[in-house]
């Protein structure tokens, strides 16, 4: 905490907008405010871009391309094409990554906001009293503050963890040298792209997973997901608990307790990816009378903080998700809600999610699990095939589906599992958002041959017995008497 004697030194400002944190929603609503002509001060101690531009999406995804241009080199023989063994070089790939991070960093960069009208402190901040946030050098007041302070990985209390070398996202896109033998502890999105990228890569990959693996997405889509990765050579153990880990840098041990025993699993490198934290030390949130607790801080549906109603706070320090595109929706309600008055609420539009492995898995609204202990057997679920998409067929690119989760018309919800899935279920969330019903997905013409199609054959699956039923083939042949 910042003692009342600095304070005391440094200099004041006023503004309309204090933003703590230039991630991706500390960014978009000092951006949208200064561009509307208010006074916005943004706070980061760290890298602007926050999480997402320097050690986690952009990054990953970039490290993924590297993962599918390899296993392209090696499935090619299956299409006729002969290309020779992979080489890997590690130090092209990481430069590969930071190209990457550096052609989109100008989007996020203290020159194009200072450009906009945003004065930007690189200090880290705290509040001084409710309507007070302090650094190293300034001390600001503003009639409103966001805290869009992000996350961090969670690190577990597992006995020797403390005290073994391991990485997270933030430290294992820049690794000096290649891991040879990866062990990821956590099974969900981050831990398995991760893991089947490094797979892909070279390394031979260990996954332990204290539960079931991708536990937030459909079950049947995530054991299929599973499987795939189990036949590209992941070794995923599900349902393993880590109990020690020791080793020094370059020999790692987990061992593992399990009902059908436990493991004990060796590697080069451990990557812990068992979920993130928000960001809340530090911020000495108790003086700005900022309630919140281990999930993050708690706000209103309208992100509001329910103990200071100068407060707001965006993105994953809300413990509502942790996505770049919903801290960009957080930005977007503060912007209606604060500035234009407008009624908007972060429960407004359903919130779709991608994990980037490949094949990919997307989802939307409720799982067919939630649908059916919600709404029990009123819920019915429409599928298709990737296996009799032609597209799909063509390229080669065949596992996976898609499944719509349907109550009289009305779509609750989607999972495709498949080639281009994070594409795909852009349909299914634009009719959702829009309060379109199922039928909305049959009523447009779909270009030949595409994978988004599977999407209008699920939905027309829906209808098919209504369609061609007993009471349809009647009422056609009542017709045909008609000249």
């Amino acid at each position: 905490m910042m003692s009342r004697d600095l304070a005391a030194q440094t200099r004041s400002l006023k503004a309309d907008l204090i933003v703590i944190g230039a991630g991706s929603g500390g960014l978009s609503a000092a951006a949208g405010a200064a561009m509307l002509g208010l006074k916005v001060i943004l706070f980061e101690k760290g890298e602007m871009g926050g999480d997402c531009l320097n050690y986690g999406c952009v990054p990953s995804k970039a490290l993924l391309s590297a993962a599918r241009a390899a296993h392209a080199v090696s499935d090619a023989p299956r299409f006729g094409v002969d290309a020779g063994p992979v080489q890997v070089d590690w130090e092209r790939v990481k430069a590969h990554i930071n190209l990457a991070i550096e052609t989109i960093a100008p989007v996020d960069s203290q020159e194009r906001f200072e450009g906009l009208g945003v004065q930007v402190i690189r200090e880290h901040a705290t509040f001084l009293d409710p309507r007070t946030v302090g650094s190293a050098s300034v001390r600001a007041t503003a009639r409103r503050v966001i805290v869009a302070a992000g996350s961090t990985a969670m690190i577990p209390d597992i006995p020797g963890l403390s005290e073994t070398p391991f990485i997270t996202n933030e430290s294992i896109f820049a690794l000096p040298e290649f891991p040879e033998k990866l062990v990821v502890l956590g099974a969900g999105p981050i831990g398995l792209e991760m893991a089947q990228a490094f797979q892909r890569l070279g390394s031979q990959v260990t996954v332990i997973e204290q539960g079931r693996a991708l536990a937030r997405s459909d079950a049947q889509h995530s054991a299929l997901a599973v499987r795939l990765l189990k036949d590209e050579g992941v070794d995923i153990l599900e349902g393993h608990k880590a109990v020690r880990v020791t080793g020094v840098p370059g020999a790692v041990e987990v061992s593992t307790e399990a009902e059908n025993g436990g493991r004990m699993v060796t590697g080069s490198h451990l990557l812990v990816a068992l979920g993130r934290r928000p960001v809340t030390e530090g911020l000495d949130l108790e003086a700005g009378r900022v309630a919140y607790d281990r999930t993050g801080i708690r706000v209103t549906s309208k992100l509001r903080s329910i103990s200071n109603s100068r407060v707001w706070a965006l993105g994953d320090v809300t413990g509502q998700g942790q996505f770049t595109h919903l801290a960009g929706w957080h930005a977007s309600v503060f912007t209606r809600r604060a500035l234009f008055k407008q009624f908007s609420r972060t429960t407004d539009l359903p919130l779709p999610s991608v994990t980037y492995l490949s094949p990919e898995v997307a989802q939307v609204g409720l799982l067919e699990a939630e649908a059916r202990s919600k709404y029990g057997e009123a819920v019915r679920v429409a599928r298709f095939g990737f296996n009799e998409n032609d597209r799909a067929i063509a390229e080669g690119k065949t596992s996976g589906e898609a499944k719509l989760v349907i109550r009289k018309g009305k779509i609750l919800g989607a999972s495709i599992i498949g080639e281009g899935a994070g594409e795909i279920i852009q349909l299914v969330t634009y009719a959702m958002s829009n309060g379109l019903g199922v039928q909305s997905l049959t009523n447009f013409i779909s270009p030949y041959p595409t994978r988004t199609e599977i999407v209008k054959r699920a939905a027309s699956a829906y209808f098919t017995p209504a369609v061609f039923g007993k009471a349809s083939r009647r009422l056609v042949g009542m017709l045909q008497r008609i000249p």
